[in-house]
């Protein structure tokens, strides 16, 4: 069946909207993009009438999740549409108001499992900004025009740099803990120290205080890098875009890859996208996730060949797939808990694909496609959900897929081939994109995180990158889990699969995320470590959700009531 653009009908007793993470510049219902050589501004004009679940207003350029939709989808198009843009703007075209953070009648209407991924992904985006500036030299400089509270501030902190308006009444703020009983929700506590480094007393009372900071003391205290007054602030702003873009190593002379509605059908049980199909059995609560490997015509091979496939390369439509299904999965299928992947395809194809990958150190494309990979692959692990891989004959887990292994908390290899069928016994290659591409959220490796106590190992199977690995060796060496062999394999798998379902799902989450990333610690693994445990427990308290709450009290005048024992 060819995919095409099919929406399901969700039924009215769902206590959630179907959402679609799909969008393109001509949908955009909030978000303004416009280039100008090598600058970008990015302008957010919120419609208050625009929610994603009628109802709420989304006044003072609050947003809700289909405004971070649409900013996602804005800074991916910017990272592939436009090589040439190396720095991005990100403003309001609301006087006197930058943003006003999540909408509160949102939050306070929405199902506890919405407000977490919608947090979620809205860290995960201001992630994706922070990779851009990184890795990509696209920079982000926030242009701070007016009041910047809760989530308006956060998306600003995670801009490289921060210009704000000193008009006497512009501010910065993080008023939830005051107002709501909740705390910054994407990362705001954890970006004031660890990446603006605020002295700790002062980000005491910056968050303590509804009213934030203005001018000078924002400036001194560095909750902001820059001020300038209203009427010289639009050429400071340029004029600091300009400087830093002569900065950037993006390229001038290169067209960008035009991404394309990514074309998917659903039905009751199945997604299908070309490079990736998900069938879930509701049953056993759980999805298998099979990723179709590249065949001749979408290996590219050279960068003239890559430029023609464009969207339609391999390893970029897969990522988009895979993106997209995650996504999909986490938010619209809720109850379904357990992932498991599989794959189909050969590794000479699949060497084919990363040889253009790994042999173009300096070409654009390449690097935002291996990027993207990387970031796909931090949002599979911080998805709340059980992954298990399937390693079969007619599998091609090498180098890029091969992270899929090591992101799965358990991984069953068959041991030698099924009966009645001519496929070769499945096998697993290393390539050298195992080794240093697609660090995790701590900034280790997965054989890294896999192999802590043992770093020389991890320099052992380097020797090994491009060797076909059967079942016994790929135990031997640690790299999977369990290799049944036929006999028992339908068995072992089904087992694993209804002992998942009968678990408790909060347990199973605190588990999984706790296990998948030993060692040191990041800003990123922070603030997501952080927001599991707190989203979990703040955002079910009474002081915040419950009939007094103050996030249920928020805009109806009356005063919330707290229960202050602190256990």
């Amino acid at each position: 069946m060819a995919p095409s653009d099919d929406t399901p009908e969700i039924s009215t007793a769902d206590p959630e909207p179907f959402v679609d993470f799909r969008t393109h510049p001509e949908e955009y219902r909030h978000w303004g993009l416009s280039v100008d050589g090598r600058v970008a501004t990015l302008t957010m004009d919120v419609q208050e009438g625009g929610a994603l679940v009628p109802g709420s207003e989304l006044k003072l350029n609050s947003y809700d999740l289909g405004v971070d939709i649409e900013l996602y989808d804005a800074v991916q198009r910017l990272r592939f549409e436009h090589p040439e843009v190396a720095a991005v703007v990100i403003t309001s075209a609301k006087p006197q108001v930058f943003c006003a953070g999540a909408n509160i009648p949102m939050l306070g209407a929405a199902s506890h499992a919405h407000k977490v991924n919608f947090c979620k992904f809205t860290n995960e985006t201001r992630n994706c900004i922070e990779d851009a500036t990184e890795h990509s030299r696209q920079i982000y400089i926030c242009a701070v025009n007016g009041a910047a509270s809760g989530g308006g501030y956060e998306l600003a902190l995670a801009c490289d740099e921060i210009l704000l308006v000193d008009d006497g009444a512009s501010a910065v703020s993080f008023p939830e803990l005051p107002l709501l009983a909740v705390l910054p929700g994407t990362g705001g506590l954890t970006r004031l120290v660890d990446k603006r480094h605020v002295r700790r007393d002062r980000a005491d009372f910056f968050c303590t205080t509804s009213e934030g900071l203005r001018g000078q003391r924002a400036l001194d205290w560095n909750f902001v890098d820059a001020l300038a007054p209203r009427s010289q602030f639009a050429e400071t702003v340029h004029a600091r875009a300009v400087e830093r873009a002569a900065q950037s190593d993006r390229p001038d002379d290169d067209r960008g890859v035009k991404l394309e509605p990514l074309q998917r059908v659903i039905d009751a049980d199945r997604i299908c996208y070309e490079a990736l199909t998900v069938e879930i059995d509701r049953e056993l609560a759980a999805a298998t996730l099979t990723i179709h490997g590249p065949t001749d015509s979408n290996v590219g091979g050279t960068r003239e060949a890559v430029r023609r496939a464009a969207a339609s390369w391999w390893p970029l439509a897969i990522t988009r797939a895979l993106d997209d299904a995650i996504l999909h999965m986490r938010l619209n299928e809720g109850d379904v808990g357990t992932w498991v992947i599989r794959s189909e395809g050969d590794h000479a194809t699949m060497e084919a694909v990363e040889s253009f990958l790994t042999d173009q150190p300096d070409d654009w494309l390449a690097r935002e496609v291996l990027l993207y990979w990387k970031r796909t692959l931090k949002r599979l692990e911080l998805s709340s959900r059980s992954l298990m891989v399937l390693v079969e004959p007619g599998s091609c887990f090498q180098g890029l897929l091969f992270e899929l292994v090591l992101a799965a908390d358990r991984v069953y290899m068959l041991d030698g081939v099924f009966e009645d069928t001519a496929l070769s016994p499945a096998t697993i290659r290393l390539s050298p994109l195992n080794f240093g591409n697609f660090p995790t959220v701590n900034g280790l490796t997965r054989l890294q995180g896999r192999f802590l106590s043992d770093p020389e190992h991890v320099e052992h199977l380097k020797t090994l990158t491009g060797k076909d690995i059967e079942a016994a060796e790929a135990d031997a060496l640690g790299l999977v889990t369990f290799i049944p062999d036929d006999i028992d394999w339908d068995d072992e798998v089904r087992l694993a699969l209804e002992e998942r379902q009968s678990f408790s799902p909060d347990a199973l989450t605190g588990m999984e995320a706790s296990l998948r990333f030993g060692g040191p610690e990041t800003m990123e693994s922070k603030i997501f470590g952080r927001l599991s445990a707190w989203q979990n427990w703040i955002f079910q308290r009474p002081n915040a959700v419950g009939e007094r709450g103050a996030l249920t009290m928020y805009g109806t005048g009356q005063k919330w009531s707290f229960d202050k024992r602190r256990v």
